[in-house]
C-alpha cells in the first residue's frame, strides 16, 4: 500500500460520500437483517444469518478500506499539476500510431479510475508508461494484449 492517495477533489468527495453512505445507511441495515434473522431461531443452521453476517464483513473491510485510503489521501489541485511532464492529475493527449486516432486520458489514482470517462490509473500499464513522460515522446507500451506505440500530443491540467 502507498504512503498516500492522491486524489482530485471531486475524487476524494466522493469517497467520503460513500463511506458516509456504508456507515449511515448500510451499516443499520445490515444490523436490522442480523436481528431479522437471529429472531427466526437457531443461527446454528440459519442461512438468512450466516448471509447477513457475511454482508455485514464485506461491508466492515470496505468501510476500513475507505478510512485509510481516505486519511491518507492528498488532494491534487489544478494549479499543482506541472504540464511540462505527465503526472497524476495530469490530462494527456495521445496520438495512436498504429491506428492514427487521437486519445486523451486523465491519470489518476486507482480508486478514481473510470477508463468510460477517460480516466485511467496511474498503476495501469498505459498510466505507467505515460508518467514522467514529455510532448513531442514517442512511447512503447507493453500491455497483456502486445504493444502500443504513442505519440504525446499535449498536456494539460
Amino acid at each position: 500500500m502507498s504512503k498516500y492517495a492522491y486524489l482530485s477533489r471531486e475524487g476524494y468527495e466522493k469517497l467520503r460520500k460513500e463511506l458516509n453512505h456504508l456507515k449511515q445507511v448500510r451499516r443499520p441495515e445490515i444490523s436490522r437483517q442480523i436481528g431479522e434473522a437471529r429472531a427466526h431461531g437457531d443461527i446454528s443452521e440459519n442461512a438468512e444469518y450466516d448471509a447477513a453476517k457475511e454482508a455485514q464483513g464485506h461491508l466492515e473491510r470496505k468501510i476500513h478500506q475507505l478510512e485509510s485510503k481516505l486519511s491518507r489521501a492528498r488532494i491534487i489541485e489544478e494549479e499543482q499539476i506541472p504540464d511540462d511532464k505527465v503526472y497524476i492529475g495530469a490530462i494527456v493527449e495521445l496520438k495512436d500510431l498504429d491506428r492514427g486516432r487521437e486519445l486523451r486520458y486523465t491519470l489518476v489514482d486507482e480508486e478514481e479510475a473510470d477508463y468510460s470517462q477517460g480516466k485511467i490509473s496511474v498503476t495501469a500499464p498505459v498510466g505507467r508508461g505515460l508518467l514522467g513522460r514529455e510532448v513531442g515522446e514517442t512511447i512503447n507500451i507493453k500491455v497483456p494484449s502486445g504493444t502500443l506505440r504513442y505519440q504525446i500530443l499535449k498536456i494539460s491540467r
